[in-house]
């Protein structure tokens, strides 16, 4: 049996002709550039999301990036964030000219300690980007309740986690903006890239528009240096398509998840995913962790069975950041969670039998070492 990590093909079936339908219509109209399935997409979103307002845009990277210019970040500010994350965290504050603070992580759930950001502020602070790592919200109220002391706004990275709630409120909802990610392998992937920032602030939603293009408003006329971060229509047009199944998708996820923790429940030496009280996640990953990661990942290759490693190298590591003077050892918790974690497929079409499968052989690895 081959198990990939992830399989776009086996979702496509399943909406084929819908998802063709609203491309061709694109293709149609001609109008690949603010279409009407933008504004469709971003109303859609923002209602989901229970945001005011959402505006779509070229990818999650530049949702971050787009959401820090047009709060006004730059050379001198300081931004708080997580080092164990998608390089597009860090790197789209470091775009701006502000420098990426790190805090560790939380063990349990991958997301950043809010009992460590207060001891990483300083008088050039600007901002606390918490990441809801995996498709699991960060703790959301302690990280607001020092960013309002302080005045600071919070940008919530929500790439692998729309969908996800913590207290019924959804991820995206909560900060200064939300920013997701529609890239193929996210729950709600698109044909390629794209993404949304959305916000509870109609006036910020009106500055974001302008920045994602050119700074223009109105045409030709530039009050700011801004960015080429559009959404294409015919992602947004599959997108609108895919939205209407994300719960189902999800729920899905859920439940494979939960076959995962069954099988896994008299195995001690796998920490299973942890969800915190009052959070709903939508397992954009299902991430273990185990010693002798890279040993297990390379039986399971073996066996036909897909995962991956994210993130081998925690942020502060990068050759990239090395001018910001850390070093190895600051963060034990990234650090650990970079050398044990491993993610399995938990792709919302998976079969029971695909997931015994995957287990079993894990099972092997664990009890039959010889063997491996």
């Amino acid at each position: 049996m081959k198990v990939p990590l992830l399989d776009l093909k086996a979702q496509f079936a399943t909406i084929r002709e819908d998802v063709l339908a609203a491309v061709n219509e694109v293709l149609e109209s001609q109008q690949f550039i603010n279409g009407p399935a933008v504004q469709e997409l971003e109303a859609q979103v923002a209602a989901y999301s229970q945001c005011r307002r959402a505006v779509g845009v070229s990818s999650g990277t530049d949702a971050l990036l787009c959401a820090l210019m047009a709060l006004g970040m730059g050379p001198g500010d300081e931004v708080i964030t997580t080092p164990y994350s998608f390089f597009a965290t860090a790197g789209s504050i470091a775009r701006t000219g502000a420098r990426p603070v790190f805090v560790d992580i939380n063990p349990v759930t991958f997301n950043i300690d809010p009992s460590g950001i207060e001891a990483a502020l300083s008088e050039k602070t600007k901002a606390i980007l918490p990441v809801h790592l995996f498709g699991q919200m960060a703790e959301m109220d302690p990280i607001m309740k020092v960013a309002s002391k302080r005045g600071l706004h919070v940008i919530e990275d929500a790439a692998q986690a729309i969908g996800a709630t913590c207290d019924r409120r959804p991820a995206g909802s909560i900060g200064t903006v939300g920013c997701f990610s529609f890239f193929p392998s996210k729950n709600l992937g698109g044909l390629g890239d794209g993404g949304m920032v959305v916000t509870q602030d109609p006036d910020l939603a009106d500055k974001l528009v302008v920045f994602r293009d050119h700074g223009s408003k109105p045409k030709y006329h530039h009050h700011y240096v801004g960015g080429n971060f559009r959404l294409d229509t015919i992602q947004a047009a599959a997108l609108v398509v895919k939205l209407r199944h994300l719960d189902g998708w999800s729920a899905r996820r859920r439940a494979n998840a939960a076959r995962y923790d069954a099988h896994f429940a008299d195995l001690p030496a796998i920490r299973r995913p942890q969800v915190r009280n009052g959070a709903v996640s939508i397992y954009n990953q299902y991430v273990i962790r185990v010693e002798r990661r890279d040993a297990l990942q390379a039986f399971l290759k073996a066996e036909g069975v897909g995962t991956e490693v994210y993130y081998p190298i925690s942020l502060h590591e990068q050759e990239c950041f090395r001018d910001l003077g850390y070093r190895r050892g600051d963060f034990p918790h990234s650090e650990e969670a970079a050398r044990t974690s491993l993610a399995l497929p938990i792709y919302p079409e998976l079969s029971d039998e695909q997931i015994a499968f995957v287990a079993s052989k894990i099972r092997a690895f664990l009890t039959e070492p010889a063997a491996a």
